[in-house]
């Protein structure tokens, strides 16, 4: 097919509904697009474990994107390859000792799947993971064996842009930082030079798309190279407005099907 496009999908915010689902109208014309032939795959900030059902939900076939390109893997074609770029260990321990200074209120630790938390707290764990338990928890400096993917603070809501400064200015030419919203206010550590960008361009190398044919939907800061690397960067409504200014179109809102409603125009899907 001499016009087929790569479909980048940001999860939260994008794809998902303010209730975490699918919305109806989205899953069928995403399927409608797959069946003209063109490539759909998530790219997101979560860790896999934690998109597997949105993928399989889509009955995606594809490369998927984890980590905001820290982790790039295709979860049933092995000749793709796996792709992960951590933190080396003794830069992520530095972090966390300095988080340990602040007194932070819990530290998340990421390797692939794997994660492990400074303290064991059942209302973050039930709402922030899913009820998943940690391979371990405790002193982190004795724990972690393995480079991280991705380190996850949780400082207090005072600290939140002292912290930050602090990290950049002791770490900026190793480590990348994010921050989450409300009511989280997390910080994510990944290793510098990670983000979407990074792992949607492995996706298109492997089915040999070329940028202009790629089509990118995201909301947040960590979509903005991914938004701006795609031939069609798409701001959801609800995106930040940093991002809006960024990307080549604006559709409506993930809770007005706006994915579907770009997808239907562009791809002469209706």
């Amino acid at each position: 097919m001499s016009n087929q496009h790569l479909i980048a999908l940001d999860l939260d915010g994008t794809l998902l509904t303010d209730e975490k689902t699918i919305s109806p109208r989205t899953k069928k014309v995403i399927a409608k697009a797959r069946e003209k032939g063109h490539i759909v795959t998530i790219s997101t900030g979560r860790p896999y474990r934690a998109s597997s059902q949105y993928y399989h939900e889509l009955n995606l076939d594809t490369a998927i994107v984890n980590f905001n390109g820290a982790f790039v893997h295709h979860p049933s074609d092995k000749s793709f390859g796996t792709y992960h770029s951590p933190l080396d260990l003794p830069t992520a321990k530095t972090v966390i000792e300095t988080c340990e200074a602040f007194n932070v209120s819990n530290i998340m630790v990421e390797v692939i799947d794997d994660f492990y938390l400074r303290n064991f707290d059942e209302v973050f764990v039930e709402t922030f993971l899913s009820g998943q338990n940690p391979v371990d928890h405790g002193n982190l400096l004795h724990i972690l064996k393995d480079d991280p993917t991705c380190v996850l603070i949780h400082p207090k809501d005072e600290h939140v842009q002292e912290l930050r400064n602090l990290l950049v200015d002791a770490h900026a030419e190793v480590i990348d930082q994010r921050v989450w919203g409300a009511p989280w206010n997390v910080i994510e550590i990944v290793k510098a030079g990670m983000n979407k960008a990074v792992g949607l361009q492995k996706v298109a190398d492997f089915y040999q798309i070329p940028k202009e044919r790629i089509i990118a939907f995201g909301d947040e800061d960590n979509d903005f190279e991914m938004i701006e690397y795609a031939g069609q960067g798409v701001a959801m409504g609800n995106g930040i407005e940093e991002l809006k200014n960024l990307a080549n179109s604006i559709t409506l809102t993930n809770e007005e099907d706006g994915i579907a409603v770009y997808l239907e125009e562009a791809l002469n899907l209706r």
